[in-house]
Order: C-alpha cells, then sequence, then structure tokens
C-alpha cells in the first residue's frame, strides 16, 4: 500500500542529490553530466530511478538530451521556466492577479518576519535606503527578505518576483520617502505601522 509514497521519496531523494553533485562538480552550461549507468553507481540507486529524476530535470528545463551525445548542462539562468510557464499559465487573468496579490502577501510575511528578527543590522535599513541615488523596489524588498532571515520565503519571493515581471504590467516605482518611511516603521517594531506603511507605499486601501 506504502509502494507509491516509498517510491516518490526515493526519487525525490535522487533529484536532491543530482543538485548536489551538480554543485559539487562545478558543472555549468555545456557541460556533459555522467551517464545514466554511472549516475545509478555513484548514487546508489537504481537505473529507473534515475532515469526518472533526469526526465524530470530535462522537463524543468535544466537539462538537455542530445541523441547519440549524452546529457548536457543547461542554461537556465535566463528564468527560462518563468517565461515557459508564465507563456500559457498567466494568460488567464485570475492567475496573473493571484502572482500579484501573492507577491504582496509574502513581502508583508518578510516585514513582519524582519521586524520579530531584527536586531544591530535592520537598525541600518534607514540608512541603507538614504544612500541608494535610485533605489529600486526589488531592490529594497530583496533587502528586507533577507533581514527576515528564512531561505525558503526568500526564494519563494524571488520566483514571484520573476513571475511579476513577466507579466510585463506597468510598473510606477512608489518615491523614495515611502521607502524611508517603511524602514523607519520596521526598525519600531510595530507591526501594525509597518502594515500601515507597506499598504501606503503599494497604495492599498486600509479596507
Amino acid at each position: 500500500m506504502n509502494q507509491p509514497e516509498s517510491n516518490t521519496k526515493v526519487y525525490i531523494e535522487i533529484v536532491r542529490q543530482l543538485r548536489v553533485m551538480i554543485e559539487k562538480d562545478g558543472l555549468k552550461a555545456g557541460d556533459k553530466i555522467p551517464s545514466e549507468r554511472e549516475l545509478s553507481e555513484r548514487l546508489n540507486a537504481g537505473r529507473s530511478s534515475v532515469r526518472e529524476a533526469l526526465r524530470a530535470l530535462e522537463l524543468l528545463g535544466l537539462i538537455e538530451t542530445r541523441r547519440g551525445e549524452g546529457t548536457f548542462m543547461r542554461d537556465f539562468r535566463g528564468n527560462q521556466l518563468v517565461q515557459l510557464l508564465s507563456t500559457f499559465i498567466l494568460q488567464d487573468e485570475k492567475a496573473k492577479k493571484d502572482v500579484v496579490e501573492t507577491k504582496k502577501l509574502i513581502e508583508m510575511d518578510c516585514l513582519q518576519l524582519a521586524s520579530l528578527k531584527r536586531g544591530h543590522e535592520s537598525y541600518g535599513l534607514k540608512e541603507w535606503v538614504l544612500k541608494q541615488e535610485d533605489l529600486k523596489d526589488d531592490c529594497f524588498f530583496q533587502k528586507v527578505a533577507e533581514l527576515a532571515n528564512n531561505h525558503l520565503l526568500f526564494r519563494i519571493w524571488q520566483i514571484l518576483k520573476d513571475y511579476y515581471h513577466s507579466l510585463q504590467m506597468e510598473i510606477s516605482e512608489p518615491s523614495g520617502e515611502l521607502y524611508v518611511k517603511l524602514a523607519e516603521a520596521l526598525e519600531s517594531g510595530d507591526q501594525e505601522t509597518i502594515l500601515a506603511a507597506y499598504r501606503k507605499l503599494r497604495n492599498l486601501s486600509v479596507d
């Protein structure tokens, strides 16, 4: 009865090991990865499980198989997956609104978490903002996400940010003063003040 779940765990573990191996070996775009047989021996896993893991990585656009040559790393730094998915999934207006809404929710979570973890680093946020000549929204919230010190939340925000930009919507940058106000609110540690400053930055209604 538990066989499917067991197979899934094996498959996920192989994908994880493959990622670690790729990083450890320093493989980059264009480099050839070991054969299915070699990977099976190196990872101590069945050939069928390795094959499924490689197939998943190929579907994600991380590797490519060339007939008669082998399997190679692809250049996925240009967010090809995000662009590909946005072509199909984000044509739906509801999906677009969901991306925008979820990005805002994650940003608010990052702000609240950063305020709870604030220390000597976060107290320099206002000074950092004032030093920026042309502060971009992405830069500010990347800084906030880093202060939140939650890797998973940071990765989710980065993915949502990429999706958001793939929508190619007209985006108006808030004034620098609003970033200063939000930085001050964050350093005050008061949750209501932080959320109020964020809503003003995003021009959101209080209701």
